[in-house]
C-alpha cells in the first residue's frame, strides 16, 4: 500500500497543485481515465473547503492531503486543522451547521454537495485536529506505469 502525503499552507494558490498531484497519483494507482476529472474536481472542492475553513477560523495550520493506493481502492483524505481554533467542539466542518467559527455554512454545504455528486464513496468526519473528508474510487487490476 503506497501513500503520498501533501501538507500545504491554507492558501488558495496551493489547491491547484493538490488537484494536479491527486490526478497524477490516481492515474498511477490505476483509477480509470474516465474518472480522473472527477478525482481532480473532488480534491479541488475538498481542498478549497479546507482552505476556507482555515481562513474563517483564523487557523494557521496546514491542510493535509493523503493519497493512498490500496489493493482495490484509491483513497484520498483531505484533513484541515481549523478545529484548533474552530467550533465549540473543536471540529471544523462537522455537525449541524457544517462550519467552524460561525462562518458561512452555504459555501461549505455547496462544496459538500459537489463532492457527494462526484464521488460515490465519500465520508465526512473528525480528524485529529479538525475535519476530514475521505473519498475513494475503484482501481483496475492492471496499473499504469508512468
Amino acid at each position: 500500500m503506497a501513500t503520498v502525503e501533501l501538507r500545504f499552507s491554507a492558501l488558495p494558490e496551493h489547491v491547484r497543485t493538490a488537484r494536479l498531484v491527486a490526478a497524477a497519483v490516481a492515474r498511477r494507482a490505476g483509477v480509470d481515465e474516465s474518472v480522473l476529472d472527477e478525482v481532480r474536481l473532488a480534491v479541488g472542492e475538498a481542498c478549497s473547503r479546507a482552505v476556507g475553513l482555515h481562513r474563517r477560523s483564523g487557523s494557521d495550520g496546514a491542510v493535509r492531503v493523503a493519497l493512498i493506493e490500496q489493493e482495490k481502492r484509491f483513497l484520498i483524505e483531505v484533513e484541515d486543522e481549523a478545529g484548533l481554533r474552530g467550533g465549540s467542539d473543536g471540529v471544523s466542518a462537522v455537525g449541524a451547521g457544517g462550519t467552524a467559527g460561525g462562518g458561512d455554512s452555504g459555501d461549505d454545504e455547496l462544496g459538500l454537495a459537489v463532492i457527494t455528486g462526484l464521488v460515490e464513496d465519500v465520508e465526512v468526519g473528525k480528524g485529529s485536529d479538525g475535519g476530514v473528508i475521505r473519498m475513494s474510487w475503484p482501481v483496475s487490476t492492471a496499473t499504469v506505469e508512468v
